[in-house]
């Protein structure tokens, strides 16, 4: 990246290349495992969108393709995080996004836990697609995020 002083002491980046980020190889591969995670439970979802009623000992869906396209949805994020993987300097989007996604889903079945509407044991879909990718979710945003800004705001203080 090429760096060019401002009069103002400010260092502005001439060229949108990205740069290494803090941690990068780390990132790379907890984007990967998401990646391959979301996708494997997409498909899975679209072979068994019963899964979780059964597991949670809730009645049987009437329209199972309401299940199924969740699965197609998690799994089309797979896709986007496996981009995160290939490409870590430019997935401050696309992380930010999951990581909402991955607060929001936890708020809304706790709100459906609460109300009664679904059991305590449907929660075990939380553990795998959510909490656990909290932390590195949020840890690639911190490391990403200064980069990003320079990138995309154009200037730095140094």
């Amino acid at each position: 990246m090429l760096l060019a002083a401002a009069p103002d002491n400010t260092v502005v980046f001439t060229s949108r290349e990205a740069s290494p980020i803090p941690r990068e190889r780390l990132h790379r591969r907890v984007f990967v495992a998401a990646g391959v995670y979301n996708v494997v439970w997409g498909c899975y979802a679209a072979v068994d969108p019963q899964w979780l009623f059964r597991v949670a000992d809730m009645p049987q869906q009437n329209h199972p393709q309401i299940f199924m396209t969740l699965g197609m949805v998690l799994g089309l994020y797979g896709l986007l995080y496996l981009d995160v993987a290939l490409r870590p300097a430019e997935g401050l989007p696309i992380a930010a996004v999951g990581l909402v996604g991955k607060i929001l889903g936890p708020l809304g079945w706790l709100w459906l836990a609460v109300t009664g509407e679904w059991p305590l044991a449907s929660g075990v879909i939380l553990v795998t697609n959510d909490l656990i990718w909290w932390v590195p979710f949020a840890l690639y945003l911190h490391d990403c995020l200064p980069q990003w800004r320079t990138r995309y705001l154009g200037k730095r203080r140094v």
